[in-house]
């Protein structure tokens, strides 16, 4: 493999639906950590829940707007059954009770007792529920090539999927950009410095945490669509990983801040790339096989972002002063 396709595979990540999806979802745990302080150890139960909201809705042949609105009210409702219980306690507490949700969503997701609505573990295919978003795509059949990448129109990995992922990246971004300089996201931060002074001033705290925790979730609904769009929903493909790979991409980034989950989405999975084809192309098979490629990608990825940690625990854009909780 030469240089010029090493790079051009690595630098095709930054438009990859998927890079889009971890920027959504961290975009989501942005709100939820970044602004209020909530350790949700669970984003990937939201992703889940917004994938089979999206995929059952539009097999059973709903439309998109309905499929969207029902990923919206999943996540809601797990943002609900999440929060009353668990948001008057410590931060301990929820990061536990999301991470144990999460992983009973995608047990459930994934039991034989619901293989004729999910799937059971081996999820729904593609073609069950991609038809209609297909359909919407104004892109001519075929394939276009745009700067270095060519992939198809409207089908698959396409172009489409892409365009309307990005665009709902844009659209995340200014809305946690007003979010972040309006009175309630003042209120959101002063809850995560101390939440005791802003109760003192007649602020309902767990009602702002249950706002913060549903349009986090939200984002997350959204982010999963966008994941299993190109491929099948798997429950096993959003499970605790996910929500860890969530988290290294808004620490590496920069919490707290606007563009931190987009610059981590896109620095994690560029160079990742990068490493992976990299070793692939200059080391033979002979050597190291390709399965440990791919986990020795991850452990040099794991030593990068140790070094961020300790040389730069704010984040590639973040400010220490700004998650200074507690302060």
């Amino acid at each position: 493999m030469d240089f010029l396709t090493i790079i051009t595979n690595s630098l095709g990540e930054l438009i990859a639906p998927t890079t889009a999806a971890y920027a959504l979802a961290a975009i989501g745990l942005n709100i939820h950590f970044g602004m209020t302080g909530l350790f949700n150890m669970g984003q990937a139960g939201f992703m889940l829940l917004g994938a089979y909201g999206f995929a059952v809705t539009q097999s059973m042949g709903w439309s998109i707007l309905g499929s969207l609105c029902m990923a919206l009210f999943l996540s809601f409702l797990f943002a609900l059954l999440l929060g009353i219980p668990t948001l008057k306690l410590g931060p301990d507490y929820l990061s536990m009770v999301t991470l144990a949700a999460a992983e009973i969503v995608r047990i459930i997701g994934r039991s034989t007792a619901m293989t004729k609505i999910t799937g059971g573990s081996g999820g729904i295919s593609p073609q069950d529920f991609t038809e209609k978003f297909e359909a919407l795509s104004p892109l001519p059949d075929g394939q276009s090539t745009f700067l270095l990448w060519t992939y198809s129109n409207n089908t698959a990995n396409s172009w489409w999927i892409r365009i309307v992922a990005w665009v709902l990246v844009g659209i995340a971004l200014f809305l946690t950009w007003r979010w972040f300089n309006s009175p309630w996201g003042r209120v959101l931060k002063g809850i995560r410095e101390d939440e005791n002074a802003v109760r003192s001033l007649g602020k309902s705290v767990t009602r702002f945490k249950i706002q913060s925790l549903f349009l986090g979730g939200a984002f997350g609904a959204l982010a999963g669509i966008i994941f299993v769009l190109p491929r099948s929903v798997q429950p096993d493909s959003l499970g605790r990983q996910v929500t860890f790979y969530t988290w290294t991409i808004l620490l590496m980034g920069g919490a707290a801040t606007v563009f931190g989950p987009l610059i981590g989405s896109c620095v994690l999975w560029v160079a990742l790339t990068l490493i992976k084809e990299f070793m692939r192309g200059t080391i033979p098979t002979t050597v190291i096989s390709s399965d440990q490629v791919e986990a020795l990608g991850w452990v040099i990825m794991g030593v990068a972002l140790m070094c961020i940690v300790i040389f730069r625990p704010q984040g590639i854009l973040g400010d220490r002063k700004e998650l200074a909780f507690n302060a």
